[in-house]
Order: C-alpha cells, then sequence, then structure tokens
C-alpha cells in the first residue's frame, strides 16, 4: 500500500475570464503544495468556467483554452510548483472533419494533466448530457479515452462528470485497468437532495471500479445556474472517507492509503460496455511510494438541512450574478409583502445591506400594514430605503388614458416597474423581481410591471416553500429576522380594495401540489386526477399555466433550486394548439 495526499480545489470559475481562472489555478495550487499535497485535481472546464454555451462554438474561445493550458503547465514549472500534478478541466477540440450534425470546430469538455511544465496528457468527456439544464449534444464531441498516471507508485485514472453518472464508457473500464484511485473533475448544479444522490452513485461507481473515487464539484453562481461544491471522498468499499462544505469554496485535503499500481505502461483498447471502445493510456509520473508520513484526520463537513441548502443556493446565486456582472448594488420594490421581504433578506445577506435599496410605492389601496411592515423590515435589515407615492402618477395616466378592470390593476405595477427600472438606470443598481413560482406558474405577474428587472431570487421558489423560508431564516440566531406579520398575513397584490390571491387562486398549499406535479412531474390532465388533484381545479390550473408561456418567456433569470425550473429546464412553444385534454 501507498499514501497519496489529494487535494480537490472546489473553486467559483468565472465563464470567459481564462486568465484569471489560470491565476487562480496557479494560487490554488500553491496553497495546495503548502499543505503538502500530492496531487490537485480542479472541477470540469474550470480553466473556461462553465457551462460556456455558445461560447464553444468561437474558434477563439478554445484556441483561448488551449493556450491557457500550455501557459499554466509552463508558469507552474516556473513558480517552482511543476512538481505537483494538477489534472485540470479546459476546453479543447478534436481532430476531425467538419461534417453536418457535428458543432462547430469539434469542441471538447476536455481534461489534462500538468506535471514538470508540460501537458502530460489529455482526455475528454465521453457521455454528453442532453437533459435537464444539459445541451452537450450541440457543443462537444465525445471523448473515447481513459488516462491512467502512476503517481508516488499509485496508477489514478481520470474521468469527467457525465461519465460518472452514466452506465458504461471509461469508468466501466477502471476496474479491469486497475487503478487505485479514480479522480472525476465535475460542473454538478444545485438541485434539492442533489447531495444524497450524489454520495449514492460516488459509492456505487467505486464499488464496481474497485477503487477509491475522488470527486470534486465547483461551486459558484452562474446565470440560473447554482453550483455548491460537495465534494467528497469515498474509499474501494463505497464508504465515506471525506466531504467538503456546501456552498464555499474550499481546498479540500485527504489522505489516502491505496494499493500500488501494477498494469503495464503504455495503450491498451477495452470494450466500454455502450457499444464504443476506450483506448486506456497509462503515464508514469513517479514509481516510488511516499516516505510513510502521519496522515491529516479526514474532514467530513456538517450537512445543511433542505431548506438551509436553498437559502444558501439562493443568496449564492444573486451574489454571484452581481459580482460577477459587474453591479455594485441592487433595488427592488419593498411592498410589506412576504416575497418582497425574502427578497430583500436574501439581498442583504448576499451583497450587504449597504448595497440593497428598496422602494416603498404605496398606492391608494395600499394598507397601513403593508407600509408599515415594509419600514420595519427596512428598520431590521438595515437597507436604504426611500418612499416614491405612486397615487398621483397613476391618476395623471388615467387622466389621458382610460382603463378598466385587469388593465387599471396593472397600471399601478407598471408604473412600479418604470420607477424602479428609472432608478436602476439613474444609479446604476441591478433590478431584483420578486415574483414566485406560484405565480409565474399561473400568469399571476404584469408585463413590464413587477416582472420588469434583471435577476429574479426567488423565481423557482413555490410560494409555500417562500413561507418556510422565512421562517428557518427568522429561526438563525443573530440574524434581524422579517416582520412576524409579513410572514402570518393573508397575501394581496393590493391592486383593488380588500383584494387578496385567494380569490382566484386556491390556497398555496394545495396549488403547489399540482405545479409540482404538472411543472416539476410533467404529468397530463388523467395523470394529475388520478393523483389525487381536484378534477375542476387541474382543468383551471392547466388552462392558466399553458397560457401563461409567453409571459414566463420574457422573466428574468433566477436561481435554479428545483429538479424543473423555467427557462433552462422547462421549454415549451408559446404558440402550439396542444391542449391537455380539458
Amino acid at each position: 500500500m501507498a499514501q497519496l495526499r489529494i487535494a480537490l480545489a472546489q473553486t467559483n470559475p468565472v465563464v470567459g475570464d481564462i486568465a484569471g481562472n489560470a491565476d487562480m489555478l496557479v494560487e490554488w495550487t500553491r496553497r495546495a503544495a503548502g499543505r503538502g499535497a500530492h496531487l490537485v485535481v480542479f472541477p470540469e472546464m474550470f480553466l473556461t468556467g462553465y457551462p460556456a454555451e455558445d461560447l464553444v462554438l468561437r474558434s477563439s474561445f478554445v484556441e483561448a483554452s488551449i493556450t491557457a493550458l500550455s501557459k499554466a503547465a509552463a508558469r507552474l514549472a516556473g513558480e517552482g510548483l511543476g512538481d505537483i500534478p494538477v489534472v485540470v478541466g479546459y476546453l479543447d477540440r478534436a481532430d476531425l472533419a467538419p461534417r453536418v450534425g457535428q458543432p462547430k470546430g469539434a469542441p471538447l469538455d476536455a481534461v489534462a494533466l500538468l506535471h514538470e511544465g508540460r501537458v502530460v496528457t489529455k482526455s475528454a468527456k465521453h457521455h454528453l448530457p442532453n437533459y435537464g439544464v444539459f445541451d452537450e449534444y450541440r457543443y462537444f464531441v465525445r471523448g473515447d479515452r481513459l488516462p491512467i498516471f502512476r503517481l508516488h507508485g499509485v496508477d489514478v485514472a481520470v474521468a469527467v462528470c457525465e461519465d460518472l453518472w452514466q452506465d458504461g464508457g471509461p469508468v466501466s473500464v477502471v476496474a479491469e485497468a486497475g487503478a487505485g484511485l479514480l479522480v472525476v473533475p465535475n460542473g454538478s448544479p444545485y438541485e434539492t437532495n442533489k447531495d444524497d444522490v450524489r454520495l449514492e452513485l460516488c459509492a456505487r461507481r467505486a464499488r464496481e471500479a474497485g477503487c477509491a473515487l475522488a470527486y470534486v464539484n465547483m461551486v459558484g453562481g452562474q446565470d440560473e445556474l447554482v453550483f455548491d461544491g460537495d465534494s467528497l471522498v469515498v474509499d474501494a468499499s463505497g464508504e465515506l472517507v471525506a466531504r467538503a462544505p456546501q456552498f464555499e469554496e474550499d481546498l479540500f485535503v485527504t489522505d489516502l492509503e491505496l494499493p500500488e499500481g501494477t498494469g503495464e505502461l503504455g495503450e491498451s483498447r477495452h470494450d466500454a460496455h455502450d457499444g464504443t471502445v476506450i483506448t486506456v493510456e497509462r503515464v508514469l509520473l513517479s514509481a516510488a511510494p511516499v516516505e510513510p508520513y502521519e496522515p491529516e484526520t479526514p474532514v467530513v463537513a456538517e450537512r445543511l438541512d433542505d431548506l438551509a441548502e436553498i437559502y444558501q443556493a439562493l443568496v449564492l446565486g444573486v451574489r454571484d450574478y452581481v459580482r460577477k456582472n459587474g453591479f455594485r448594488s441592487v433595488i427592488l420594490g419593498l411592498s410589506g409583502g412576504i416575497d418582497s421581504a425574502l427578497v430583500a433578506t436574501i439581498a442583504a445577506d448576499a451583497v450587504g445591506p449597504e448595497r440593497v435599496h428598496v422602494v416603498l410605492m404605496p398606492s391608494r389601496y395600499s394598507s397601513d400594514h403593508s407600509i408599515t411592515d415594509a419600514e420595519e423590515l427596512v428598520r431590521r435589515q438595515g437597507v436604504n430605503a426611500q418612499v416614491v407615492p405612486i397615487a398621483d402618477i397613476v391618476s395623471a395616466f388615467e387622466k389621458e388614458i382610460e382603463l378598466h378592470g385587469l388593465a387599471a390593476e396593472n397600471l399601478q405595477a407598471r408604473v412600479r416597474g418604470m420607477l424602479l427600472m428609472s432608478l436602476s438606470n439613474e444609479h446604476g443598481h441591478l433590478v431584483l423581481t420578486t415574483g414566485n413560482k406560484s405565480e409565474l406558474a399561473t400568469g399571476y405577474s404584469t408585463l413590464y410591471g413587477d416582472s420588469a428587472g434583471g435577476f429574479a431570487p426567488i423565481k423557482d421558489v413555490l410560494k409555500s416553500v417562500v413561507w418556510k423560508l422565512a421562517e428557518w431564516r427568522n429561526a438563525q440566531p443573530g440574524q434581524p429576522p422579517i416582520p412576524e406579520n409579513s410572514i402570518t398575513k393573508e397575501p394581496s397584490a393590493e391592486l383593488r380594495p380588500d383584494q387578496r390571491d385567494t380569490d382566484s387562486l386556491p390556497p398555496y398549499d394545495v396549488l403547489d401540489r399540482l405545479l409540482r406535479d404538472y411543472v416539476e412531474r410533467d404529468m397530463g390532465r388523467d395523470e394529475l386526477v388520478a393523483a389525487g388533484h381536484d378534477p375542476e381545479l387541474v382543468t383551471k390550473i392547466i388552462r392558466l399555466v399553458d397560457l401563461a408561456e409567453y409571459k414566463r418567456r420574457q422573466y428574468p433569470p433566477g436561481p435554479k433550486i428545483t429538479p424543473k425550473n423555467f427557462g433552462r429546464d422547462r421549454r415549451l412553444p408559446i404558440t402550439t394548439r396542444w391542449r391537455e385534454r380539458l
């Protein structure tokens, strides 16, 4: 047996900032060297950031990635770090002739081994996910290699993200190839309960491969996706050895005792059990095991509960969207209701209350408690606030144009949206919208009104979960709480006298159960009724959801936290004659 100290770089790269990501690679490798690491592993497509979407189809972007990889290897050596092997994800291209149906330039979701100033070996993701938020047949061609390098006597294999999730391919030949450790760079976005799925997956693959497995994931927000870290190491029996924190950058160092490699160097071909053949490439870095040393105590970071996970995902999503897009401050309308109160609190936790601006915009229908509840939240959170009454502004519109019913109600929302966008234009604030998933699903939002903005923090949060998050946040010690009245009062848009959400919608716990089944599980009408939902309500809600598709297409992006969000996941035609049997 041989000892090996591995460092998993749970990092937050920025898409397109190839130079900055390369700087981060050098700095984190230096930190790993300071902790005595023998190997450093970075996430999937670390050098370019992930997902880079259509940037990967630009030859200039691919070339910049390839060039940065070689320069990073030379730089590591030049700064005295070349003796530490580094596994890093990057963007490469395959040597394939152009053909119809192949992504332009044949890009590869690649991984490379850097050592002693050079790129020693490289491979690419074999399984290309094409479900949910992933669309990788559009972007990449498939790899067909499994690199194995002998480091201090241990044979270390490398696979990429989806290759762990699918049967067959490179991971299926690891046992036959006889590796002692499998390292897997990942770009795995967060959704509820995914941490449990990851651990079970890694344990199963480790048992199948007959070796320890190190899973490294990135952390941070990228548009609608939030990456939660949660890197982990399991032994050959699938038992958890160590686990990194969630939603935090972390240099995660773990000591392992692993079998010494015995396989012959060179190349061999293996049946991948998915109709393809994988070429195993073995290279030698160092044959002799390291001198025995005292290992560090492995760390298993405490797991967050479900609501804590969701809240941290929303905070991280807002923080990185603001930071990575160069905004210095945010602004939102504060009504005194639960949605805007939660969004303001998330924003304050994400970027600091001094950079959060709220606008109270009472109308002729605003209740006294709505104003006082909003003012109380301002005091508790310490955010910047101003009051802009809209009654006279709405009246000025009404003098020039005659509106009735819903059009008149929506005018108030559009005046508020116009004021927020104007203040954003004047001061450079990012406008945060405050709509939740239940409202977006049923079309209970006003285009160019409450839907106007640049980012939507609770876009993927059902109303019933909004209340739970507010109560969870209030239970955290040392944190200024959301006013209790904002949580307990009956929800209302206050666009007409005595308006209540329940005037036209069922109770939110009933609605949200139906929306989960229809929106997130794609159940049709008959399935919904068979699942126990009221047939009349099913008919009504299906109609509302289907008719609101055009509104959702115009809604700002927001953090994805469920298995299927509006935007990257759920994509339906606006113009369609298809309707569930009503």
